[in-house]
């Protein structure tokens, strides 16, 4: 039986960070120096791929958020509840290490970002992303997010849209 080359977990303490080499210098700092202090004041969630052999191949924090109704697409924030805001999930980060890109991790690591925010227990309509540029946005688009009109490297997607994700296991295949 051929097991899964990555393994995905919440990060913790054993994860070895300082390996970890993307091409943003800004997403490696955040990984090693940054985030166990969001962690630890629960102001964003971090999730990692693990390869064999135990180094981080990828990693995307989540956090809790808002939109703007005001802020959506007319089209979409007409059939919501008339609230000030909408409550959604932020994905904050999505790095990848080098040695892995172009791989398919990426779009792993987003699926399963998806998932955890489908299958909370807690409502949000969507997922938020706010992109660095417009390449990054683009890889969004083509898994079929949507800019917010004002905003064009902010963008979401329905959580309500998606087809379920199987995930028994959390191995990323």
């Amino acid at each position: 039986m051929n097991q899964a080359p990555f393994l995905l977990s919440a990060l913790d303490s054993k994860h070895n960070r300082n390996d970890f080499k993307s091409s943003s210098e800004a997403l490696n700092h955040y990984l090693k120096h940054q985030v166990n202090q969001d962690i630890r004041r629960r102001v964003a969630g971090c999730f990692v791929a693990i390869h064999q052999d135990q180094r981080i191949a990828g990693y995307y924090t989540l956090a809790s958020a808002s939109v703007r109704l005001s802020d959506l697409p007319s089209s979409i924030g007409k059939k919501l509840p008339r609230y000030p805001s909408i409550p959604a999930v932020r994905m904050g980060r999505l790095a990848i290490d080098q040695e892995f890109e172009g791989k398919g991790l990426g779009s792993a690591l987003l699926a399963d970002a998806l998932a955890k925010a489908a299958s909370s227990e807690i409502a949000a309509f969507a997922l938020i992303v706010d992109t660095k540029d417009t390449q990054a946005a683009r890889f969004y688009l083509h898994h079929g997010f949507i800019a917010l009109p004002d905003s064009p490297l902010t963008l979401f997607l329905a959580l309500a849209t998606l087809k379920t994700f199987k995930n028994d296991t959390q191995k990323i295949k």
